[in-house]
C-alpha cells in the first residue's frame, strides 16, 4: 500500500468535461477556479496593479450604481452548461442575490462584467471572455489594461444585430459614461491605493 496522498477527483476530468454545477461539488478545489469550455482554469497570484484596479472600479461603480443593482467582485457567472467564469467585477440585478451561501449568478441577471488583464490571462481576457459574455447576452463588458501602472479601460456594448461586442470608447485618465448608467471614475486615483 502506498503512502502517497490520494489526488482529488478533479485532477482527472470527465471525458465530456466538467459542468458549471460541478464547481460547487468538487472537494479541495482551489479558490477562484473558473470553468471555461468544460476545463478548470486556476487563478495565479495577482499583481498589485490587478488588485488596485479591481478596488478602484468596484468602489467607483458602487458610488454611481442605480437602485436595483449591485456590484460584485470575483463571483462566478453561469454562462452555459460548461462555462462558469469569475469576472473580476460584475454588475448584477439586486434581485439576483439569494443569500450568503450563493456561489454564482446567472448570465441573465448580469448587466456588465469587467476583466482586468493579467499576464497569465491576456488571451482569455482579450478574446475568449468577451466572446463568451457576448454569447450569453451580457450587455456590457469592460476590459482593463495596465499602461505604465495606470488603468486603460476599453468599454464595449453588445450589438444586438450581430451578438458581438462593439468598442464604444477607450478611457485613460477618467472613465465618464452615461451607459449603462452615469459613471464618473478618476482612473488616476489608482496612484493613491
Amino acid at each position: 500500500m502506498s503512502d502517497a496522498p490520494r489526488l482529488p477527483d478533479w485532477v482527472f476530468p470527465p471525458p465530456e468535461g466538467f459542468t458549471a454545477a460541478d464547481l460547487d461539488h468538487l472537494p479541495q478545489l482551489p479558490a477562484h477556479t473558473e470553468l471555461i469550455d468544460g476545463s478548470l482554469v486556476f487563478v495565479s497570484p495577482q499583481a498589485s496593479f490587478h488588485t488596485r484596479a479591481v478596488d478602484l472600479l468596484t468602489e467607483g461603480l458602487r458610488r454611481h450604481l442605480p437602485t436595483g443593482f449591485r456590484v460584485r467582485r470575483e463571483m462566478s457567472v453561469v454562462l452555459g452548461l460548461r462555462q462558469r467564469p469569475e469576472p473580476d467585477v460584475s454588475v448584477i440585478q439586486a434581485e439576483a442575490e439569494h443569500g450568503p451561501d450563493q456561489t454564482a449568478y446567472d448570465a441573465a441577471d448580469v448587466l456588465m462584467t469587467v476583466e482586468v488583464v493579467s499576464p497569465d490571462s491576456e488571451e482569455r481576457d482579450r478574446r475568449r471572455m468577451p466572446q463568451l459574455y457576448a454569447e450569453a447576452g451580457i450587455a456590457h463588458f469592460w476590459r482593463v489594461e495596465n499602461q505604465a501602472g495606470r488603468p486603460t479601460v476599453y468599454v464595449y456594448e453588445l450589438d444586438p444585430a450581430t451578438g458581438t461586442y462593439a468598442l464604444t470608447g477607450i478611457h485613460h485618465d477618467r472613465l465618464k459614461l452615461t451607459v449603462p448608467f452615469d459613471v464618473d471614475i478618476d482612473l488616476t486615483e489608482i496612484d493613491a491605493l
